[in-house]
């Protein structure tokens, strides 16, 4: 805005200067027309005086007929040195005419005197600004984009600074996106070390007691391998989810949308599920609009579905139920998952969807990753997911699909 103001200064000024200097060459003109006009006709004055002293019948309009005659001899001028085409035959007009002279170069001279300061000191402004420009493209070479550059200005100039600015900003962002890629990168690292830290060493611990005994009884071994599968399966789920997740954050997940029944993404989350219902003793009750439709990659909604009601499973206690109700309105499909488990503290409610995150009520075999998929899938179609809960009265996942 500042560079808008002096640009416009700029030009109030040249444009002041301008008519000024034009007003003043008028009104130079037009008094040496004046002092040109009195000199002729005093001297025409003069002549008619004298004539009429000299001739007395003589007429007023035989004298004006005279004077508004054409006439080409010049003898007599010719005789004293005066040149009618070049020359004034008044004496006064032509020392009038060289002080006219002088005041007019004068002129000429001041006016481009006063232009070439309006030109040199708009052009050491400019340079100025280019000299900024190179210190801003100096700086940012350095990486530091710290800057700060005139806003909204319409010379050519600024609008390279503001371009220059945008760019800065650009590089800022990509830099601070850069350094916070890498710090998350290293806490995945570390999380990801972490979850595979535990049960690998549980495997090998096993596995070194099935070779150092090789004489252990039968149920025991049994116990060992059933041990070791399971946390091989923990390990696989795993490594299956973060290459899921990795996708999504490299934005490589391409999404086949159709229109399917809500019921069916329901009903094959649960059948997903069932082999853990019937060990838990956990009934599954659905209620919901059977004709409700929704707009989405079908596998990957039935994947997050699939996630949420087993985290409810997971903190159930045996022989609980699940809800889960839909309904479809003008403006979203509704979602309702239901446990009436032990509910989640409030000091971990802020973090259920943050990767690697277990709650104080989490399972020995969670990893923490389940409900951070679910709500990247979910928002990936459109949707968000959230969650309430109650210590002691259980959980309610509310998952709302709008409509794109």
């Amino acid at each position: 805005m500042a560079n808008k103001i002096r640009l416009k200064k700029h030009l109030i000024f040249t444009f002041m200067c301008v008519i000024c200097l034009l007003s003043l060459f008028l009104i130079i003109n037009i008094y040496e027309y004046n002092v040109y006009t009195k000199n002729f006709n005093n001297k025409i004055v003069v002549m008619v005086n004298k004539i009429k002293e000299e001739y007395p019948d003589i007429s007023d309009n035989e004298i004006m007929q005279i004077f508004n005659s054409e006439g080409s001899d010049t003898k007599l001028f010719d005789k004293y040195g005066i040149d009618v085409d070049t020359d004034s035959i008044i004496l006064e007009n032509n020392k009038s005419y060289h002080i006219f002279l002088a005041i007019n170069i004068g002129f000429l001279l001041l006016s481009n005197f006063i232009l070439l300061i309006i030109f040199f000191k708009y052009n050491y402004e400019k340079n100025k600004e280019l000299d900024e420009i190179i210190k801003y493209i100096e700086e940012i070479n350095k990486k530091n984009y710290s800057l700060h550059i005139d806003e909204i200005s319409e010379d050519e100039l600024s609008i390279l600074k503001n371009e220059i600015y945008k760019t800065t900003v650009m590089l800022k962002e990509n830099a601070e996106n850069s350094l916070k890629d890498k710090v998350e990168l290293k806490k995945s690292l570390e999380d990801i070390s972490h979850q595979l830290k535990t049960p690998l060493t549980s495997i090998l611990v096993m596995l070194d007691n099935l070779i150092d005994n090789p004489d252990m009884d039968f149920d025991t071994r049994e116990d060992f391998i059933r041990d070791v599968k399971r946390e091989v399966v923990n390990i696989n789920f795993l490594v299956q989810a973060i290459l899921k997740l990795s996708k999504f954050d490299a934005n490589t997940i391409n999404f086949s949308r159709e229109n399917r029944l809500v019921k069916d993404i329901i009903n094959e989350s649960v059948k997903n599920v069932s082999t853990l219902c019937d060990l838990r003793n956990i009934q599954v009750e659905i209620n919901g609009d059977e004709k409700a439709q929704l707009n989405c990659d079908f596998m990957w909604q039935v994947e997050a579905i699939t996630n949420i009601v087993k985290n409810c499973i997971d903190h159930s206690n045996t022989g609980n139920k699940i809800s889960i109700s839909y309904e479809k309105n003008n403006v979203y499909v509704l979602i309702k998952i239901q446990d009436f488990g032990d509910g989640i503290s409030k000091k971990d409610l802020p973090h259920i969807f943050e990767r690697f995150y277990k709650g104080e009520n989490s399972t020995a075999d969670s990893v923490g990753i389940g409900l951070a998929l679910s709500k990247t899938i979910i928002e990936k179609d459109n949707g968000n997911i959230c969650v309430e809960s109650e210590r002691g009265k259980g959980s309610c996942f509310v998952i709302k699909y709008f409509e794109a």
